[in-house]
């Protein structure tokens, strides 16, 4: 991440609205977050408390979402955003004050993904599935929205968990879980995921197994 100087964030360009400020203290700000965002990577089902920096991103991108962006996004890692953000000229001009990234509009070209419409997100195959030459350049793909006490629960197992651990998370489509199993079995291949609620985050990486739980 590049740090940014808030004062200049927070500057008007003519006929423009104010732009979103960034984190209050880019460096420990991002230090913070990063090492929630890699725990939550580390152990996976596990909620990670995310210092959001007192972000007060455009809608529809969320405080936490918007502090992960900040933390993992630079110049170097294209961008992709659903419809929704896309949509959205405040958004694209705080991404890209804030992290230098450029947008892009193809799924396959994004290094990160934001969806902030999860219950109606475009199959996860249309991501960067990384190569097994490069496993490393598969998409992460970032859920806004979620809740952790909704939706169907799965059973998670491998690398980061003993024995087994239950995730919860929501909203998702009908058919999501059906395409995390499928792409977590190309591992090494594989997109990882990041599930951003109201304060906390968790993840799931390409490694894990899953296992659907009976509702």
């Amino acid at each position: 991440m590049t740090p940014t100087n808030t004062s200049l964030a927070e500057t008007t360009q003519t006929g423009a609205a104010p732009l979103a400020a960034g984190f209050a203290d880019p460096v420990h700000d991002a230090q913070g977050c990063f090492r929630a965002v890699m725990n939550a990577m580390a152990r996976p089902a596990t909620r990670q408390l995310i210092p959001a920096g007192g972000l007060k991103p455009p809608a529809p991108l969320t405080p936490v979402a918007a502090a992960i962006a900040l933390t993992l996004i630079d110049y170097d890692t294209p961008v992709w955003l659903d419809k929704p953000l896309m949509s959205s000229e405040a958004v694209k001009q705080f991404l890209r004050f804030h992290t230098g990234a450029p947008i892009v509009s193809e799924p396959v070209e994004a290094a990160f993904a934001l969806v902030s419409a999860p219950e109606s997100m475009i199959p996860l195959a249309s991501f960067n599935q990384g190569s097994l030459e490069y496993p490393d350049r598969s998409t992460t793909v970032i859920l806004l929205g979620q809740t952790f006490s909704a939706g169907p629960a799965v059973m998670l197992e491998g690398p980061g968990i003993k024995d087994t651990a239950l995730l919860t998370t929501g909203p998702v489509p009908p058919v999501f879980w059906d395409q995390v199993i499928a792409n977590n079995r190309q591992f090494p291949r594989g997109i990882d995921l990041i599930f951003a609620g109201a304060s906390e985050a968790a993840a799931l990486p390409r490694s894990t197994r899953i296992t659907p739980q009976e509702a």
